[in-house]
Protein backbone atom coordinates (compact mmCIF):
# COMPACT_ATOMS: atom_id res chain seq x y z
CA UNK A 1 0.00 0.00 0.00
CA UNK A 2 2.85 2.40 0.80
CA UNK A 3 4.40 1.99 -2.63
CA UNK A 4 1.23 1.93 -4.71
CA UNK A 5 -0.85 4.45 -2.72
CA UNK A 6 -4.02 2.86 -4.13
CA UNK A 7 -6.02 0.27 -2.16
CA UNK A 8 -7.37 -1.53 -5.23
CA UNK A 9 -3.94 -1.87 -6.84
CA UNK A 10 -2.48 -3.01 -3.52
CA UNK A 11 -5.11 -5.75 -3.17
CA UNK A 12 -4.48 -6.90 -6.74
CA UNK A 13 -0.72 -7.08 -6.16
CA UNK A 14 -1.29 -8.88 -2.84
CA UNK A 15 -3.34 -11.60 -4.54
CA UNK A 16 -1.00 -11.86 -7.52
CA UNK A 17 2.05 -12.19 -5.23
CA UNK A 18 0.62 -15.19 -3.42
CA UNK A 19 -0.58 -16.78 -6.66
CA UNK A 20 2.90 -16.43 -8.17
CA UNK A 21 4.53 -17.79 -5.04
CA UNK A 22 2.20 -20.79 -5.07
CA UNK A 23 2.73 -21.43 -8.80
CA UNK A 24 6.52 -21.16 -8.48
CA UNK A 25 6.97 -22.85 -5.12
CA UNK A 26 8.69 -25.77 -6.86
CA UNK A 27 11.51 -23.47 -8.05
CA UNK A 28 12.09 -21.84 -4.66
CA UNK A 29 15.77 -22.22 -3.81
CA UNK A 30 16.65 -22.17 -0.17
CA UNK A 31 19.44 -19.56 -0.67
CA UNK A 32 17.30 -17.02 1.16
CA UNK A 33 14.39 -17.10 3.57
CA UNK A 34 10.85 -17.55 2.32
CA UNK A 35 10.05 -14.12 3.77
CA UNK A 36 12.68 -12.48 1.56
CA UNK A 37 11.48 -14.43 -1.49
CA UNK A 38 7.82 -13.41 -1.08
CA UNK A 39 8.89 -9.81 -0.36
CA UNK A 40 10.88 -9.79 -3.57
CA UNK A 41 7.92 -11.08 -5.59
CA UNK A 42 5.64 -8.45 -4.04
CA UNK A 43 8.09 -5.60 -4.51
CA UNK A 44 8.70 -6.53 -8.15
CA UNK A 45 4.96 -6.63 -8.79
CA UNK A 46 4.60 -3.19 -7.16
CA UNK A 47 7.40 -1.75 -9.29
CA UNK A 48 5.81 -3.27 -12.42
CA UNK A 49 2.48 -1.72 -11.48
CA UNK A 50 4.11 1.69 -10.99
CA UNK A 51 5.83 1.43 -14.38
CA UNK A 52 2.51 0.58 -16.06
CA UNK A 53 0.89 3.48 -14.27
CA UNK A 54 3.60 5.83 -15.51
CA UNK A 55 3.16 4.61 -19.09
CA UNK A 56 -0.59 5.18 -18.84
CA UNK A 57 0.15 8.68 -17.49
CA UNK A 58 -1.82 7.89 -14.37
CA UNK A 59 -1.18 10.22 -11.48
CA UNK A 60 0.22 8.19 -8.56
CA UNK A 61 -0.67 10.89 -6.06
CA UNK A 62 -4.40 10.66 -6.75
CA UNK A 63 -5.01 9.02 -3.37
CA UNK A 64 -5.66 11.57 -0.67
CA UNK A 65 -3.20 10.77 2.12
CA UNK A 66 -5.25 12.67 4.70
CA UNK A 67 -7.66 9.73 5.08
CA UNK A 68 -5.19 7.01 4.07
CA UNK A 69 -5.15 4.34 6.80
CA UNK A 70 -1.83 3.01 5.50
CA UNK A 71 -0.04 6.35 5.69
CA UNK A 72 2.93 5.50 7.93
CA UNK A 73 3.59 9.10 8.93
CA UNK A 74 0.26 9.12 10.76
CA UNK A 75 1.32 6.15 12.90
CA UNK A 76 3.88 8.27 14.74
CA UNK A 77 2.31 9.21 18.04
CA UNK A 78 2.44 12.87 18.91
CA UNK A 79 2.24 13.45 22.62
CA UNK A 80 0.05 16.37 23.64
CA UNK A 81 -0.01 17.74 20.09
CA UNK A 82 -3.68 18.65 20.48
CA UNK A 83 -2.86 20.82 23.47
CA UNK A 84 -0.20 22.74 21.58
CA UNK A 85 -1.42 24.41 18.35
CA UNK A 86 2.11 25.32 17.24
CA UNK A 87 3.25 21.72 17.59
CA UNK A 88 0.17 20.51 15.73
CA UNK A 89 0.86 22.95 12.87
CA UNK A 90 4.53 21.96 12.81
CA UNK A 91 3.55 18.27 12.68
CA UNK A 92 1.17 18.86 9.77
CA UNK A 93 3.76 20.85 7.83
CA UNK A 94 6.38 18.19 8.45
CA UNK A 95 4.00 15.40 7.36
CA UNK A 96 3.08 17.30 4.20
CA UNK A 97 6.73 17.98 3.33
CA UNK A 98 7.62 14.33 3.99
CA UNK A 99 4.82 13.13 1.71
CA UNK A 100 5.92 15.55 -1.04
CA UNK A 101 9.50 14.36 -0.76
CA UNK A 102 8.51 10.68 -0.83
CA UNK A 103 6.31 11.33 -3.87
CA UNK A 104 9.31 12.85 -5.66
CA UNK A 105 11.45 9.74 -5.24
CA UNK A 106 11.70 7.05 -7.89
CA UNK A 107 9.77 3.85 -7.08
CA UNK A 108 13.03 2.03 -6.36
CA UNK A 109 14.28 4.79 -4.03
CA UNK A 110 10.96 4.86 -2.22
CA UNK A 111 11.02 1.07 -1.87
CA UNK A 112 14.50 1.13 -0.36
CA UNK A 113 13.56 3.94 2.05
CA UNK A 114 10.33 2.31 3.17
CA UNK A 115 11.80 -1.18 3.48
CA UNK A 116 14.57 0.21 5.67
CA UNK A 117 12.70 2.74 7.79
CA UNK A 118 9.13 1.42 7.91
CA UNK A 119 9.75 -2.33 7.70
CA UNK A 120 13.09 -2.30 9.54
CA UNK A 121 14.82 -4.55 7.02
CA UNK A 122 18.60 -4.82 6.85
CA UNK A 123 20.43 -3.68 3.71
CA UNK A 124 21.27 -7.28 2.74
CA UNK A 125 17.58 -8.21 2.88
CA UNK A 126 16.63 -5.10 0.90
CA UNK A 127 19.19 -6.04 -1.74
CA UNK A 128 17.74 -9.57 -1.90
CA UNK A 129 14.18 -8.26 -2.14
CA UNK A 130 15.05 -5.85 -4.94
CA UNK A 131 17.30 -8.31 -6.76
CA UNK A 132 20.43 -6.27 -6.30
CA UNK A 133 23.50 -6.25 -4.07
CA UNK A 134 23.72 -5.01 -0.52
CA UNK A 135 26.13 -2.32 -1.73
CA UNK A 136 23.64 -1.06 -4.35
CA UNK A 137 20.90 -0.90 -1.72
CA UNK A 138 23.27 0.97 0.60
CA UNK A 139 24.15 3.49 -2.13
CA UNK A 140 20.48 4.01 -2.98
CA UNK A 141 19.64 4.55 0.70
CA UNK A 142 22.50 7.05 0.97
CA UNK A 143 21.15 9.04 -2.02
CA UNK A 144 17.61 8.96 -0.62
CA UNK A 145 18.82 10.08 2.80
CA UNK A 146 20.65 12.99 1.19
CA UNK A 147 17.50 13.98 -0.73
CA UNK A 148 15.39 13.74 2.43
CA UNK A 149 17.85 15.87 4.41
CA UNK A 150 17.88 18.50 1.66
CA UNK A 151 14.09 18.60 1.50
CA UNK A 152 13.56 18.55 5.26
CA UNK A 153 16.63 20.57 6.25
CA UNK A 154 14.75 23.60 7.56
CA UNK A 155 12.65 21.37 9.86
CA UNK A 156 15.62 19.90 11.70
Amino acid sequence: MNLLRNPEDARDVYQEAFLRAYRHLHVFRFDCSFHTWIYRITTNLCLDQLRRRKVRKEESSSVDTEDDPQDRSRQIAEQSADGNPMRKLFGKELRDRLQQTLAGLTPRERAVFELRHYEGMRLKEIGDVLGTTEEAAKNCLFRVTRKMRAALGDFV
